[in-house]
């Protein structure tokens, strides 16, 4: 649930990078990290294993403040992919305002991709979210590796999906900023109908996303600003 403190006039929002093992979660807010200046984030932390799998989680704090004088902080966690983490997930996952699954494009990883978005609706429901509700976007993630899903399946995917489906290459940071856009819009738009959010903090969904990808080096991914509003 979005956090708010009175006193300093912050908003805290957190997103959680949620997907199976090695599918590019971490890579993702890399990536992020790489495109956006020293204005607009913080640092990134990352706890990993011996065999450098994300253990805890990896954090990256987005932040600017409004015209009115709000502060706005987004929180960027990953989960560990591994199954023997599954507690990690749920805690993790906890207070959550939105996700994206990053799925592994390889025909290879459909199992493991299936098995991860299962384990997140039950998670979701363990910690009294609404994984219907929640706001959530689908990443395809790899799309540079050989036998993955076609462009064509992920089109046909796209047209019955609830959540809107996004595609990258996230180790070229290809599709990572369209990817955290889509995010942010879905949970805007989320926040303002159970929160009033515009009105409570005066900004409205234009506004929230320009404040934060303004400070994205979108020439760099491949893409005008004009593409994300």
């Amino acid at each position: 649930m979005v956090q708010f403190n009175i006193n300093q006039r912050e908003i805290v929002v957190k997103l959680v990078y949620y997907g199976p093992a090695l599918s590019g979660k971490t890579t993702n807010l890399q990536s992020i990290y790489a495109l956006f200046n020293a204005e607009g984030r913080g640092r990134l932390m990352t706890l990993d294993t011996a065999d450098d799998r994300t253990l805890f989680f990896d954090l990256l704090p987005l932040f600017f403040k409004t015209k009115a004088g709000y502060k706005f902080k987004i929180k960027l966690y990953t989960v560990p992919g591994q199954v023997m983490h599954n507690s990690t997930r749920r805690l993790v996952l906890a207070g959550a305002d939105g996700v994206a699954f990053i799925a592994d494009s390889q025909r290879s990883e459909s199992k493991a991709n299936n098995d991860a978005w299962h384990g997140m609706v039950e998670n979701l429901q363990q910690n009294g979210l609404d994984s219907k509700t929640m706001p959530t976007v689908i990443q395809f993630n790899k799309r540079d590796l050989v036998d993955i899903r076609s462009d064509e399946e992920i089109a046909e995917m796209r047209g019955k999906s609830r959540e809107p489906i996004f595609t990258a290459i996230a180790t070229q940071k290809v599709g990572v900023l369209e990817t955290l856009h889509g995010l942010l819009r879905e949970t805007y738009r989320h926040l303002d109908r159970q929160e009033g959010f515009e009105r409570k903090f005066e900004i409205n969904e234009k506004e929230f996303l320009r404040q934060i990808f303004v400070n994205a080096n979108t020439a760099a991914a491949g893409i005008r600003f004009g593409e994300l509003e």
